[in-house]
């Protein structure tokens, strides 16, 4: 281990991507010899399932390689591009009205921009409370100026709801680039690689152990795969994963896995949230009309990342101001 903190920036980002996507050809791989076999329904969505958790540890790992090619302007508003899909995919399921227009366009033309100028600007005590705050008072104000009070609370609810999630959870992933850490200036981006492969560790081997372990679903009408099992065996596969990285991020190997378990955890529950709205709407995936939605399922990749980023940041804040 002090051999591989001893490289430096770039020889460590060779090493990640070497590894990185060794293993993901190899679990590519693996899958799609998997898909050969015969196999029966329960079989085939199980195993779509997990591809999709698979697209989106390749989709994780590909914007963390383009980040750190772009560096932290061109990450953050990299990260921005990915909220305005995933918000549109959001609020074109949610089923909004006429009178949500007002609170709609303060979302994708104000909000959304703000939000990631404050990032970029480091303003982060801004940062976060600029949506929780103030643009939480002000969405409902916007709708009530239009005359129509018919569902006023859902409709506002619904927007805000998907702000929070897809502008201002996923805004703290690029944050993390930004934050300047003691004794850990300029290398932001590994703590957005750590991020991202916990939180994907932690949904594929809860999918796996899903499969394998004794289903006790905890909302059936929601998820018959979600388990506290499956998901306490996801956090810990997050927290494994964690722990061989830590060399990489300025904690030792306990903080690094309790960190990741923190975070998988996290990221498992608020994929789980997703999927109850996901049924609420009528629909297996975020996007899955992709001639309505304009992308194919980008929230349904980037659901986890949207709860934990938040988790995150704010921890590994706290924990740089007890360790100046």
């Amino acid at each position: 281990m002090k051999a591989l903190q001893s490289l430096d920036d770039e020889q460590q980002v060779a090493l990640l991507f070497l590894i990185l996507f060794g293993l993901l050809g190899l679990a590519s791989i693996a899958a799609f010899l998997r898909s050969l076999r015969p196999q029966d329904t329960a079989e085939i969505e199980r195993h779509e399932r997990l591809l999709r958790d698979l697209r989106a540890v390749w989709i994780g790992a590909s914007v963390f390689w383009l980040s750190w090619l772009s560096g932290p302007a061109g990450a953050t508003l990299l990260f921005g591009v990915l909220s305005l899909i995933a918000l549109r995919e959001f609020i074109t399921l949610a089923h909004t009205r006429r009178s949500d227009h007002r609170g709609l366009i303060l979302a994708f033309f104000i909000v959304l921009p703000m939000q990631y100028l404050l990032v970029a600007l480091r303003s982060f005590d801004l940062f976060t409370v600029f949506i929780p705050v103030y643009v939480f008072l002000a969405i409902p104000v916007l709708s009530a100026m239009a005359g129509d009070p018919e569902r006023f609370l859902e409709s506002n609810a619904k927007i805000q709801w998907g702000v929070m999630v897809c502008v201002f959870g996923l805004s703290h992933a690029p944050a993390l680039l930004l934050l300047e850490f003691p004794k850990y200036q300029g290398r932001g981006a590994f703590l957005l690689f750590f991020l991202v492969m916990a939180t994907g560790a932690a949904q594929i081997v809860q999918e796996l152990a899903s499969r394998w372990l004794r289903r006790r679903p905890v909302a059936r009408r929601i998820d018959r795969s979600f388990s506290f099992r499956a998901w306490m065996a996801g956090a810990l596969g997050g927290a494994v994963v964690g722990g061989l990285l830590f060399w990489i991020t300025p904690m030792t190997w306990w903080q690094a896995m309790a960190w990741a378990f923190l975070v998988g955890a996290c990221g498992s529950l608020g994929d789980f949230v997703m999927r109850a709205l996901k049924k609420d709407a009528g629909v297996r995936y975020w996007g899955n009309q992709s001639s309505v939605t304009g992308a194919v399922g980008l929230l349904d990749r980037v659901a986890p990342l949207c709860f934990a980023a938040p988790v995150f940041f704010h921890s590994v804040r706290w924990y740089s101001s007890l360790n100046p």
